[in-house]
């Protein structure tokens, strides 16, 4: 990656942009401010509510952990960028071992090469003429870039190579397997994969290099319909190999994994035959950057293979109780535009009052407004307006999308970092 203009993230100055900062921060650099090492709960050192923070102790964790697992199980790893879009992060996971990031549309693909990302995997179609017109200036500038995109059309190949056309690279396409009728983007039918290849290799503007899709699409997806969907991944690239459609390739990619069913891709690629080419296994799992308390907690495959490890939930909003109408109510300032909500609502972890920390017993959050954060208290439950509370989020995609700047913070509440997004 680019490390001068990851560099150059640490010369922003503070402003009124960004949520949560301490106020008499602006004007300094991004930089300047992590190195002050304030902590989010020290009045003095002025971080105000609503704000997010990540944990450092256990982003480390997370990112370590996927490291080993795609290692173990012989998988490259390329995870999806869409779930963050922080450079930061994406050049952290690069040095934990990823193959590239994988993105979802030309914006972000973008974000990515201005930060000198090497090799990006569009899990996505891309027909948008302008944009393939830069990728394509982009390949010809940088002979090291890779980029592999989705297609799933006839007319989808017409019009890239239309678009492509006079470009001195191909582009490298796999055919998107769909995951079943009803389902996302995708071939329906093994016979809809055989017509997109030869469309491909009618071409002189694109190189078919593999298959893809997504299993977390599959109607009604359980571990028999997920490993049979897989299998039938598997069975396409062999058949497409067989028929002699990758002889352009110098390398099959093989690629499937969001993040509740990684283990069964890394099961059934385990078992990928030997083919015409070497074959790249590629796992495209994002959402473990950070995990959530919630949604991804409830679904992650490790709670099937425990012996594995255990990914950590890294995010927490914190937020004030800014009223106490009754002995069952409290409200926090924090709403949709802070919290990510569209999976689960929020969950209260923590109270904070006088620098003490205790478990937010009693306390459940039953809504959310636009700007508040609605909470049903027990009776007894010991809240009062002042409190912070610090609540886990459902949902990593959606809880990055609402802060461009956000704090990187050690357990006691040391700011050791700051993650820029870009949406």
């Amino acid at each position: 990656m680019r490390t001068e203009a990851l560099a150059r993230l640490a010369e922003e100055r503070v402003d009124h942009r960004f949520k949560g900062l301490p106020p008499d921060a602006d004007g300094l650099t991004v930089g300047e401010l992590a190195a002050q090492r304030r902590n989010l709960f020290r009045e003095a050192d002025g971080f105000t509510t609503p704000v997010l923070a990540l944990s450092a102790e256990r982003l480390e964790h997370n990112l370590a952990l996927m490291e080993t697992y795609a290692a173990r199980h012989g998988l490259a790893f390329a995870p999806h960028g869409k779930t963050s879009m922080a450079p930061q992060l994406f050049h952290r996971q690069i040095e934990h071992g990823a193959w590239g990031i994988t993105l979802a549309v030309p914006h972000q693909v973008r974000v990515a090469r201005a930060f000198g990302v090497q090799r990006i995997f569009l899990a996505n179609e891309l027909v948008d003429a302008p944009a393939l017109r830069w990728i394509a200036g982009e390949l010809a500038a940088d002979p090291d870039f890779r980029f592999v995109c989705y297609v799933d059309s006839v007319r989808g190949v017409e019009l890239m190579d239309a678009a492509l056309k006079g470009s001195s690279r191909q582009l490298d396409v796999v055919v998107e397997l769909g995951a079943g009728e009803g389902a996302r983007t995708g071939v329906r039918t093994e016979a809809d994969a055989r017509a997109v290849a030869e469309a491909v290799g009618g071409t002189d503007t694109l190189r078919l290099v593999g298959v893809a899709g997504y299993e977390a699409q599959v109607p009604g997806a359980d571990p028999v319909l997920v490993h049979a969907w897989l299998d039938r991944l598997v069975a396409l690239a062999v058949e497409l190999d067989k028929a002699g459609r990758f002889a352009g390739a110098d390398e099959i990619v093989v690629s499937a994994g969001g993040s509740e069913w990684f283990d069964a891709v890394a099961d059934v690629f385990a078992a990928v035959p030997e083919l015409s080419r070497p074959v790249l296994k590629l796992l495209r799992s994002g959402a473990y950057v950070s995990h959530d308390d919630v949604h991804y907690s409830r679904l992650t495959p490790f709670n099937r293979v425990p012996e594995e490890g255990a990914l950590e939930p890294a995010f927490r909003l914190w937020a004030q109780v800014v009223s106490r109408p009754s002995a069952d109510q409290a409200f926090l300032n924090a709403g949709k535009r802070d919290a990510a909500y569209d999976l689960d609502l929020p969950v209260a972890h923590v109270v904070r009052r006088n620098g003490t920390e205790r478990p937010a017993s009693g306390i459940e959050v039953s809504a959310l407004s636009d700007q508040h954060l609605w909470l049903r208290t027990d009776a007894g439950a010991d809240v009062e307006v002042g409190d912070w509370v610090g609540l886990g989020l459902s949902h990593p995609c959606t809880s990055f999308d609402k802060w461009q700047l956000i704090p990187v913070a050690e357990a006691d509440g040391t700011v050791v970092d700051f993650i820029r997004t870009y949406f």
